[in-house]
């Protein structure tokens, strides 16, 4: 265990003295340890994490905290610049399928929908003649066998 002890400057030793003091007084006086005199104790359970760990700078040296905040700094520009990058390229991705993959998608749904309204009307075509008794239709284009 660490004892601490007050050294007297020789120079401040007449301004010290008086006639009043005892030899009880000054033991007294030199045993009395650093925590006693501080009249505000911090009490262990009141500190937070950030605390303690805030209090962990000073055992890492000056030129050693210097180097990590150094790379700390170069490492959150460079994620900083990253996400920009990140956040411009998914904006240029989202803005082009909008753009062109919109009008292109309502493109092929209203091609889509000519087509089946087209097999829809041949398929009427087809019932009514069935039903009128006439001999279907070759589609066009078509030459039928024995020619």
């Amino acid at each position: 265990m660490v004892k601490v002890e007050e050294v007297r400057d020789a120079a401040y030793a007449d301004d010290r003295e008086s006639d009043y003091t005892t030899d009880e007084d000054e033991e007294a006086y030199e045993t009395e340890s650093v925590s006693s005199v501080d009249s505000e104790e911090i009490r262990i359970e009141d500190e937070t994490m950030l605390d303690r760990f805030y209090a962990l700078k000073d055992i890492v040296a000056p030129s050693t905290r210097s180097k990590v905040v150094a790379n700390w700094e170069r490492t959150a520009q460079w994620v900083k610049t990253g996400s920009v990058w990140a956040g411009n390229a998914v904006w240029v991705i989202t803005t082009s399928a909008l753009l062109v993959g919109l009008p292109l998608a309502l493109a092929m749904e209203d091609e889509a929908r000519i087509v089946q309204q087209e097999k829809e009307l041949q398929m009427q075509q087809s019932g009514q003649q069935s039903l009128l008794g006439a001999p279907p239709q070759q589609p066009q284009g078509v030459v039928p066998p024995g020619f």
